[in-house]
């Protein structure tokens, strides 16, 4: 690597601020923020805004030496939060990274490459690679190692025929913003159940911008959800595909992309978990039926909506409405 690459990698992380949420992240997040430390020579340039903790995930924060903002649990929203740490905390910024609380950093240089995304100045987003965390079972493995390919790629709006609503696709367990881009979108909604990442993505995409996923920037990430959980974070997924209507008008239906998911996960399982091949269907027709549930969401009580979601806050009065979303 030439002396000029290190300078600029330097100089960009110099202008970016990592901000992770947390809420009783335990000790997920303890060995989260040991990585987190390792990867930034100044610890204060990491934000951590805990929403009410009782586990002593504050403290992990402090004793870091991270910056750190308590916030009440209930005014917690996935999109709103992180766009109030946005404009309370990156005035000076160029970049904003976030990470989630139980996503580990795979070395120091998983930061350095995701940021490097952006010598691209078409570049508007970027996202690191997810790995399955150690001992993971075969259906949450697979469900990594399908959306998280070995390769690097750039999408823009031009790739919305080849790849449907893929092209949309980034997730804020590690991701990068450009704030003027961001800005320049509207920022993070706060009206949605969960996908504020994605209405930003296609917000940028429509605008012009593109979407970079960076394979070489990785973090250990990975949920081993049981099939009534699966059924719950379907439901979410539509609802927020009903709240967010652009996303199928411009990029296609989520379908597509569940049968090949499907017969993905068919090969994956008979090479490596035979025995669980029975389960499969099962497995997928518990997540279509909660995903069918969600998109018509509007139709059922809300009262059956929140026993159906996992997001079960933003039932509430308070999340469900534009209100405050920091102290």
């Amino acid at each position: 690597m030439s002396e000029v690459a290190p300078r600029a990698e330097l100089f960009a992380l110099s202008r970016t601020r990592l901000i992770v949420p947390v809420f009783n992240g335990g000790d997920r997040w303890r060995e989260a923020a040991r990585a987190i430390r390792a990867s930034f020579a100044d610890p204060a340039s990491v934000l951590v805004v805990d929403s009410g903790s009782t586990d002593g995930s504050d403290s992990v924060a402090k004793e870091s030496g991270f910056e750190l903002q308590r916030i009440e649990s209930h005014s917690f929203n996935h999109g709103g939060t992180r766009q109030w740490a946005i404009e309370q905390f990156c005035a000076a910024m160029e970049y904003v990274v976030f990470l989630t609380q139980d996503a580990v950093l795979e070395g120091p240089q998983s930061i350095a490459a995701l940021i490097g995304a952006f010598s691209d100045p078409a570049i508007g987003a970027a996202y690191g690679r997810q790995v399955p965390q150690d001992g993971a079972g075969p259906f949450e493995a697979h469900v990594i190692l399908f959306n998280y390919g070995v390769r690097s790629e750039t999408r823009s709006i031009e790739d919305a025929p080849r790849l449907g609503i893929k092209t949309a696709y980034l997730s804020n367990s590690f991701a990068a913003y450009r704030l003027s881009a961001l800005a320049a979108c509207g920022g993070f909604p706060n009206h949605l159940i969960l996908g504020e990442d994605t209405c930003v993505a296609v917000n940028m995409l429509l605008a012009g911008w593109k979407i970079r996923y960076c394979a070489d920037a990785r973090v250990r990430h990975s949920h081993a959800y049981t099939i009534a959980q699966d059924v719950r974070r379907y439901f979410d997924f539509g609802v927020l595909h009903a709240q967010l209507p652009e996303l199928l008008r411009h990029f296609g239906t989520a379908e597509g992309e569940g049968a090949r998911f499907v017969f993905s996960e068919l090969r994956y399982c008979a090479v490596n978990a035979p025995l669980v091949l029975p389960v499969c269907p099962v497995r997928n027709a518990a997540k279509y039926i909660g995903y069918r549930l969600g998109r018509e969401f509007r139709r059922l009580p809300r009262g059956l909506c929140r026993r159906l979601s996992m997001t079960k806050v933003f039932w509430d009065g308070a999340a469900t409405s534009r209100s405050r979303v920091g102290p």
